[in-house]
């Protein structure tokens, strides 16, 4: 018996084969890229949702394994998006930032108390943290300095300011005297204790002369708000 010859594959022979698969595949693209899209922003609403229920900023519950478990998609779906879990995070950060109306681009010192105002009022929406100190000890030291700060307020104002008024401008002094704020002038903008004094000092120095010109914060009395 002869050697068969190489056979010649034949082309499809439905009527769909009759179309090059380059036609086909340029055909059905656009399906893909939607279905693709689709997929990717379910990933990233997940993510964000995940985001929202974490009580602080840590972000170690946000992690690969987890998100594809809660996306109902594969891991490698998620590594085939984004890359990485950084790139993932990025991600997840520009969304909030975005959510928030927030464009760090056009982020300007005359809009930068709108800026603020914008991003208090979406992590309002965010679970409050949980106080660090739950201590007697810390909690009533905490107290007093909170009731300090009111009353020494309340005496400098020139005028006679509302409750919920020295309340405010308490507040605003009372960051400077948070751990946090000092973390973050030495830790964050790696500040010296000297440079990291000098602008606390500018800033208290700044609200206190508008607290002695009696130029407050403008907060009604919550007793007499709507009179």
């Amino acid at each position: 018996m002869a050697a068969e010859g190489p056979t010649r594959e034949e082309p499809p022979s439905s009527a769909e084969g009759d179309r090059p698969v380059e036609s086909r595949r340029a055909y059905e693209s656009p399906l893909r890229r939607q279905q693709a899209a689709m997929t990717r922003e379910r990933i990233v609403a997940t993510a964000v949702e995940m985001v929202r229920a974490f009580p602080t900023w840590d972000w170690d519950g946000l992690t690969i394994r987890e998100l594809a478990r809660r996306a109902e998609v594969n891991e490698s779906t998620i590594y085939r998006y984004f890359g990485n879990e950084r790139r993932l995070r990025d991600t997840v950060m520009h969304r909030l930032l975005e959510e928030a109306g927030v464009d760090l681009d056009e982020l300007r010192l005359e809009n930068f108390a709108d800026v603020v105002g914008r991003m208090f009022d979406y992590l309002s929406a965010f679970p409050t943290p949980t106080p660090t100190h739950e201590d007697p000890t810390f909690v009533g030291i905490d107290e007093r300095r909170r009731g300090a700060l009111v009353a020494a307020v309340s005496t400098a104002a020139a005028t006679t300011w509302s409750p919920g008024e020295s309340e405010l401008a308490a507040a605003m002094l009372d960051m400077f005297w948070h751990v946090p704020t000092h973390e973050r002038l030495m830790g964050t903008w790696n500040l010296d204790r000297e440079r990291a004094v000098r602008a606390a000092r500018w800033a208290i120095t700044l609200i206190e002369t508008a607290i002695r010109d009696g130029n407050g914060p403008g907060d009604p009395d919550p007793a007499t708000d709507g009179d």
